[in-house]
């Protein structure tokens, strides 16, 4: 489809929004006790999760973010018990079945970060569709973190200059803070400005380690799956209001005592 048959998104910012991020990172936590919490299987918090994937999803086109990562499965995952690891992929499918044409309408662009090496037969094939499909699209870029770890991220980064190295393509004094980045999974995408976690936790868990150099971080109380717009909005909301120094001194001007 041409972008000028795209349905164009309507970017409506949120009145108390004066700071937007470029790029939100969510940790998505908290389904297995949320359905714990209701004498559900963990399964049904993995479903629940699901809709609130599309309901943050849609809340970022329309504050006009341009970047948001969502932490859908990480490298440690398939240590879970099989029957969830299978519900977890199964989810993923239908996600990518049922909302790719629409996220497609919507123009946003879909990327995976991961490793893709052995990945299973039925999955790789619906990722990589999900990236060709939507790869021209130029409002929010969705990254979907799948199989994804940040320490085999940066090993892998690193053995691909080593190999460089080896194979004189490289020096190793050549080896910048920058050239490493253009070889993570995320290269061409900015770091994080914000980085949400649900449920309460205070970790990262081998997320996005590099990356996450000058993030922000919110701890939000709520399980993902009760994660709304609202909560959302409340959350750059907060941001907003944040002084960001990337180690120089504040821009904010400073409250003279007793105002």
């Amino acid at each position: 489809m041409s972008p000028a048959g795209r349905k164009k998104t309507s970017h409506m910012p949120h009145p108390e929004l004066s700071t937007l991020p470029e790029h939100v990172a969510i940790i998505m936590d908290g389904n297995g006790r949320w359905a714990n919490a209701r004498g559900l299987p963990r399964t049904m918090g993995h479903r629940k999760g699901v809709e609130a994937v599309r309901e943050t999803v849609r809340a970022a086109g329309e504050v006009g973010l341009k970047y948001l990562t969502l932490f859908a499965f990480s490298s440690e995952n398939w240590r879970r018990p099989e029957t969830e690891v299978t519900d977890l992929l199964g989810l993923l499918k239908a996600f990518i079945r049922r909302d790719l044409a629409d996220l497609h309408r919507q123009n946003v662009r879909v990327r995976v970060i991961g490793d893709r090496q052995n990945l299973r037969s039925d999955i790789l094939p619906l990722l990589l569709e999900a990236e060709e499909t939507t790869k021209n699209n130029t409002a929010l870029t969705l990254v979907i973190a799948f199989n994804y770890g940040s320490r085999d991220e940066i090993a892998r980064a690193a053995i691909s200059l080593a190999k460089d190295v080896e194979e004189g393509r490289l020096k190793a004094d050549q080896i910048s803070a920058s050239l490493i980045g253009q070889r993570l999974d995320t290269a061409g995408i900015p770091d994080p400005d914000l980085i949400i976690r649900t449920s309460g936790e205070e970790r990262l868990s081998n997320f996005l380690l590099w990356q996450a150099a000058y993030s922000e971080f919110m701890f939000v109380p709520d399980y993902w799956p009760d994660f709304s717009r609202d909560l959302f909005f409340s959350a750059l909301k907060k941001y907003a209001e944040r002084d960001r120094r990337f180690g120089g001194l504040s821009a904010k001007p400073i409250a003279a005592v007793g105002s």
